[in-house]
């Protein structure tokens, strides 16, 4: 069983912190919790920042993944990753050009700051 970490709420943010691996086991557990951590902040979310930077492992269920968190949260929520340069989570983004479509930065502290 994947170990997700309570989200961090700040007042008009979000941050949930990706387990190391992502895959077929544990992606539609993970979908439920990230929906479920940006339903019960419906209305006051503005940014929901997903924090990658201990992954390990990640397959095309962990693209699909943060697709479909994007889509789901429409416009409302703007979606924000964070992924270590260099990191799987990093290469695997890049490769299949999610990076066009959902912001990925270097460290939490650059995510959070680009939010205004």
């Amino acid at each position: 069983m994947t170990l997700i970490p309570k989200p961090l709420d700040l007042p008009d943010r979000t941050v949930l912190a990706l387990p190391a691996d992502i895959d077929l086991v544990n992606a539609e557990a993970l979908f439920a919790h990230v929906m479920s951590a940006v339903h019960a902040r419906a209305g006051r979310l503005r940014v929901l920042v997903l924090d990658m930077s201990e992954n390990r492992f990640m397959d095309s269920q962990g693209v699909r993944l943060i697709d479909d968190v994007r889509r789901r949260v429409g416009p409302r929520v703007r979606v924000r990753v964070v992924a270590a340069p260099g990191s799987v989570a990093a290469r695997v983004l890049e490769l299949t050009g999610l990076r066009r479509d959902v912001p990925v930065y270097d460290n939490l502290t650059e995510a959070l700051a680009s939010c205004g």
